[in-house]
């Protein structure tokens, strides 16, 4: 980390930015990276969602056309200013004693990487120091995380959606936090050198209990087991049961956020979380309309073997049977596409509006 000189010192800047994304943010990213001044002061640490099996080349993508190297890091590497550090596939990004771990926790979110686990871990051990970033994306992994950034004194910085390939990140992101800039993505790279000059200001009071949970929340980021850290006894238990692994679900409310975390660590948002659900209620339809089908191409079969045998009378009791079976199926595809229509950020939501964020 760059040094700062004894009156520096009194007067830090904001020196650390987290930057998340989703669909669209390579190419967002590769604009924001190319605007970057090769003395920028402070290091970048990106979440890009991805597949887990993807081999990335976003840093070598980056490098090219920025003036700033960009590299996975190695778990532990301390931070350098004016880096860009990407997150690996399936490895989440977390920052802490200026060193970079890279972790395979739980997912959040259903994602790892996670912004969320980013963003959470830069709030806890910089506060007034960190410059949070939401880019393009879908659903909103990335709105607790910035939450965190903000009641913890940070800056948080917003794509403007109709300025973003897939706006539903920084909608989500705006209906919880009342962000502190909302800028289309040309004007990102001149704020991010403007804030980095900021000096820092004192960081707010934050109720223990919510920093109990976010240091908890860090640990199971980094692997540790989420039971035995208590993230239980965080929140109010429900009657949900987790997507992932089927583990009681606790109810954690951050402002006006509600989020969910199972005993064994996965955490979800409730568009995360219906999303997940619908996914696994939709394979378990077309498993129902997959066995009806057959049934019927069965009855079928049948039918047509007593027809040429003559037994008509029995050959059409199985096609009877083959078109009752039939409409069966076609009752259950009507109910996998009405069942897709409540999914994720197509569910009915209140109008979007920016939401102060509460103590």
């Amino acid at each position: 980390m760059a040094t700062h000189t004894k009156n520096e010192a009194s007067q830090p800047k904001r020196d650390i930015v987290v930057i998340g994304a989703s669909s669209g943010g390579v190419t967002a990213l590769m604009d924001l990276a190319r605007g970057l001044p090769h003395d920028f002061p402070a290091p970048i640490l990106v979440v890009q969602h991805m597949a887990p099996y993807a081999d990335s080349i976003l840093p070598q993508l980056m490098s090219h056309v920025s003036a700033l190297p960009a590299k996975h890091p190695r778990d532990g590497e301390e931070v350098q200013p004016g880096t860009i550090y990407v997150a690996q596939p399936d490895h989440h990004l977390l920052i802490e004693d200026d060193k970079v771990l890279v972790k395979r926790g739980p997912k959040e979110n259903r994602f790892r990487p996670s912004i969320d686990a980013l963003f959470r871990s830069a709030a806890y051990e910089y506060g007034p120091r960190v410059i949070g970033v939401v880019l393009t994306g879908y659903l909103d992994d990335g709105t607790s995380g910035l939450w965190c950034i903000q009641r913890l004194g940070g800056v948080t910085v917003v794509q403007d959606p109709a300025d973003a390939q897939s706006p539903a990140i920084p909608n989500n992101a705006l209906e919880y936090v009342k962000a502190d800039h909302v800028v289309p993505l040309s004007e990102l790279a001149a704020l991010l050198v403007k804030l980095t000059m900021e000096p820092v200001p004192a960081e707010p009071k934050m109720a223990q209990e919510d920093l109990t949970r976010i240091e908890i929340e860090l640990s199971i980021a980094k692997n540790d087991n989420a039971f035995e850290m208590g993230i239980i006894n965080q929140g109010k238990l429900t009657a949900f049961t987790c997507p992932e692994c089927h583990g009681a679900l606790t109810q954690l409310i951050e402002g006006k956020l509600i989020r969910f975390r199972c005993h064994t660590g996965h955490a979800y948002t409730i568009s995360a979380l219906l999303s997940e659900v619908t996914e696994s209620v939709e394979a378990m339809l077309y498993q129902s309309m997959r066995g009806l089908e057959e049934s019927k191409m069965l009855l079928q079969h049948l039918g047509e073997h007593f027809a040429d045998e003559g037994q008509q009378a029995i050959a059409n009791t199985f096609f009877a049977k083959a078109e009752t079976t039939g409409q069966q199926a076609r009752i259950v595809h009507s109910s996998i596409f009405n069942h897709e229509s409540l999914s994720g950020d197509k569910a009915p939501r209140r109008p979007n509006r920016r939401r102060k964020t509460t103590d």
